[in-house]
């Protein structure tokens, strides 16, 4: 829902929506006569605050120095997920991978990056809350 290409996906959305589906809009109006219409797209940060969470929230990325820190919270429907990550003059092939047969709880997995000019390819694996 809140991806904006989602509300773009009949001609009747389209035309409630009323603005970019590319670009994050900073609201949706939910009062009449405009329910459902996006407002403000290019004069915010609101894709600035998206990219944050998606990287922080849901892919579980925090950088804390030296370290890169991994705590996923992803949909159950989700493997895992690949990234290519450039700390300074290296880059890191990471690879995220959900280990449903772990007994373990769940934890956060920290990587220490090195400034090696070198490319390293790493397999992280993590152990998907449960409810």
């Amino acid at each position: 829902m809140i991806n904006p290409v989602n509300r773009t996906q009949t001609a009747a959305a389209i035309a409630t929506y009323k603005v970019e589906p590319y670009v994050m809009a900073a609201d949706v109006y939910a009062a009449a006569p405009h329910t459902g219409r996006g407002g403000w797209t290019w004069y915010t940060g609101s894709a600035g605050w998206m990219y944050r969470l998606a990287l922080e929230s849901l892919l579980g990325l925090t950088l804390e120095g030296d370290k890169l820190r991994l705590a996923p919270c992803l949909p159950a429907s989700w493997p895992g997920f690949k990234l290519r990550y450039r700390y300074r003059e290296t880059l890191y092939h990471i690879s995220v991978v959900r280990d449903e047969t772990a007994s373990a709880e769940p934890s956060d997995q920290v990587i220490t990056l090195e400034d090696d000019r070198r490319e390293h390819t790493l397999e992280v694996r993590y152990v998907p809350w449960r409810t």
